[in-house]
């Protein structure tokens, strides 16, 4: 496996990755409208908006040259409390085939690297409270429960807990 950090070049992989990790991840729990009003908002040009954004940055993880991973982390936007500056680990998503290879673990380790860069005291994130397999990736990694909020997909609320921990 390569990591490396993503660009603007990279937003088409990135959007297909991205659709196709969350829907075979979640999309048995949508009614069709509301999983294609979700992901209409993700095309390539938000992609590329958000792989120029210097706010924003992408771990990217690869596998004999195509993306089967990657981390987005950038400034806190989760509605929740922190002592201290946080970063906001937005999404950590692999393809299927990559599960249980380690880049997870090593995506999630160079956005932890990243948060600590910037200076900030904490790394928060929200994940479904069924997606246990997440959950109990992120408790082995020193997260815990700080709070619930309710993240939509079209107009099915979807209940996630945000998870942070101190740096």
């Amino acid at each position: 496996m390569d990591y490396r950090l993503g660009g603007p070049a990279d937003a088409t992989a990135i959007a297909a990755l991205f659709e196709t990790s969350f829907v075979a991840t979640f999309g048995h729990l949508y009614a069709a409208e509301d999983l294609a009003a979700f992901l209409g908002q993700f095309g390539p040009e938000r992609w590329a908006a958000e792989l120029a954004d210097p706010a924003l940055v992408f771990h990217i993880a690869e596998h004999d040259g195509r993306i089967v991973g990657y981390a987005k982390a950038g400034p806190l936007t989760l509605p929740v409390e922190v002592e201290g500056a946080a970063l906001e680990l937005r999404q950590l998503y692999l393809l299927a085939d990559a599960q249980g290879s380690g880049a997870g673990q090593a995506l999630l380790d160079r956005a932890m690297a990243t948060a600590a860069t910037r200076g900030a005291a904490a790394v928060v994130l929200s994940v479904y409270v069924d997606n246990h397999r997440a959950r109990r990736f992120y408790e082995r990694n020193g997260f815990v429960r700080v709070g619930r909020y309710t993240f939509m997909v079209g107009n099915h609320a979807d209940e996630d807990d945000l998870m942070g921990r101190v740096l």
